[in-house]
């Protein structure tokens, strides 16, 4: 079984790859610690099984996932995160996830979740499925996000404390583009000032509060 991970957490990165090496039949094919390298590698390898954070430097873990289902539609995504947050969960779901799994759980349950999720199977944490079921019973629901990928993108960007010009510079765009993208995303959420573009940004799972 093919397997990427992406974390921006050396450490849990390492640590993550020497738990599934050790693992029969598992075979980690790349690492990535920022959500664009993480979509290019699993682009590039089209792995059976891509693990990823929420947080992410450069795109996050939800955003990731919904570019899964158009460069490797066949690759299913577990999320390994410290969100225990309904709207996070119910976003997840959203994006078609078959796997949520918090970090603080026992090693044994990301490796569940992978061999669930390699069944075709959802998993969750079982601190998560409760709130699944809650959502489920309360018809909790997360707003629709009204952002195109580019503009969820320079948001974060934004939310991470980097000037327009840095954000042309990082997604290799015009400086004009760049505050196109700006004015359009703060008019569609009719947000006008960077404190509350960072609060949205935290509220979707962009950056951690």
């Amino acid at each position: 079984m093919r397997i990427v991970i992406v974390d921006d957490h050396l450490i849990l990165l390492q640590g993550i790859r020497k738990l599934l090496e050790a693992e029969p039949g598992f075979q980690v094919v790349g690492e990535a610690c920022d959500g664009v390298e993480g979509v290019e590698l699993i682009k590039r390898f089209k792995p059976d099984i891509a693990i990823t954070d929420i947080t992410l430097p450069g795109l996050n873990g939800l955003d990731i996932a919904r570019a899964v289902a158009n460069v490797s539609p066949r690759t299913r995504v577990i999320l390994l995160t410290m969100h225990k947050e309904s709207p996070y969960v119910i976003e997840a779901l959203n994006t078609g996830v078959h796997g949520y799994v918090i970090k603080t759980e026992a090693g044994a349950d990301l490796l569940r979740a992978i061999k669930e999720a390699a069944r075709g199977r959802m998993y969750f944490s079982p601190g998560i499925s409760q709130i699944v079921v809650d959502a489920y019973r309360n018809k909790d629901t997360l707003e629709a996000d009204p952002l195109t990928a580019r503009e969820r993108e320079v948001l974060q960007l934004i939310a991470e404390g980097n000037k327009t010009k840095q954000v042309a510079a990082n997604l290799g765009i015009s400086l004009k583009t760049a505050e196109s993208h700006r004015t359009h995303l703060m008019k569609k959420l009719d947000i006008h000032d960077t404190a509350g573009l960072v609060r949205y940004a935290v509220r979707r799972g962009l950056i951690h509060p």
